[in-house]
């Protein structure tokens, strides 16, 4: 098993995350909370999204601040989970100042775990609740827990080939910058070392002799055969510097780099990828360097995704298949 990087989205400072599992359902959801709001961002790369708010973080919109994000399982069925975590907010008297009333800005993203556990029970308004009670930093937990619970790779034959996944958190930090990501590794494809090139974990070949290579195998699997359903990698990157809302969807977008390098193939046209972005404003930087930094906390937060990840249900997980 590899040494997992270091890090985690709670060393930009003023971010806060918390979990809410159902190890019985293999569901879940994870909260980034930012009471005192940050500078947003998002980029949508993946062709079957599930979203929320993602419109309010583009630039030249009234509102540029969010206080929350949230990351799900459940599906569409997941989004849910965001009543309970603007209750939340709205008791602690955080949000946007919208005359009698303050509107706590929570945009959201959710993934496909469906196909494990228990289909019916869906993360909800309790536990996007209960993420937000259990926020703390630090807090670097990482595998089965949270919007990873349920999370899994390699499906182009389906769930019995397909291999175990989760979150996974890094973070990196040069002078006074610290820049971070936190990512929910559902993928279609398989996820490989950008380092030596090997897959560590994704569809496995039917005759147990090791990876199918996903990204190969397309251009000769017949599309009957093709699994179709159960997919999305959706995260956030976080900077404590100095970032506008142009900046911050540009963050977001550049961060997609790092699933490009460990995820074989990514964004796909059965996966939602969705990266959120987040700027504290803390520090100066050039942007340039936080794009670059973003991308490769990514590449780190998935692999840590991987090998943070346990076996369920009969589905091994890279730290298994390394033995």
């Amino acid at each position: 098993m590899a040494n997992l990087a270091p890090g985690a989205l709670t060393d930009v400072e003023g971010l806060e995350v918390g979990h809410a599992t159902n190890r019985e359902a293999l569901t879940g959801c994870t909260v980034i909370l930012c009471r005192e709001g940050a500078i947003g961002g998002v980029s949508v790369r993946g062709l079957a999204p599930g979203t929320r708010e993602t419109d309010l973080l583009r630039p030249g919109t009234l509102v540029e601040r969010a206080q929350a994000i949230l990351l799900t399982g459940g599906s569409a069925f997941g989004l849910a989970a965001a009543d309970g975590v603007m209750r939340y907010l709205e008791e602690e008297g955080i949000g946007f100042e919208a005359g009698p009333v303050r509107v706590p800005i929570v945009p959201g993203a959710v993934l496909f775990d469906l196909g494990l556990g228990l289909p019916e029970v869906r993360p909800n308004a309790e536990m996007g609740y209960a993420a937000c009670r259990a926020a703390s930093a630090p807090n670097n937990a990482q595998g089965n827990v949270g919007v990873g619970t349920g999370a899994t790779v390699g499906k182009l034959l389906g769930m019995a080939h397909a291999c175990k996944a989760g979150l996974g958190t890094s973070s990196i930090r040069t002078g006074e910058l610290v820049v971070a990501a936190l990512v929910a590794v559902n993928a279609f494809g398989d996820i490989r070392d950008p380092a030596t090139g090997q897959i560590i974990a994704g569809a496995r070949r039917p005759d147990g002799q090791g990876f199918l290579d996903t990204a190969r195998a397309l251009a000769q699997l017949p599309l009957g055969r093709m699994a179709s359903w159960g997919n999305t990698v959706i995260g956030v990157v976080a900077t404590n510097a100095r970032l506008d809302a142009a900046q911050a969807n540009q963050m977001a977008s550049a961060a997609h780099d790092g699933l490009a390098r460990t995820i074989s193939p990514s964004h796909t046209l059965y996966d939602g990828d969705t990266l959120f972005a987040l700027a504290t404003g803390r520090v100066e930087a050039h942007p340039l360097v936080v794009y670059s930094l973003a991308a490769q906390a990514v590449e780190r937060a998935v692999l840590n995704a991987a090998w943070a990840a346990e076996g369920v249900e009969g589905l091994p997980a890279a730290r298994d298949l390394a033995r």
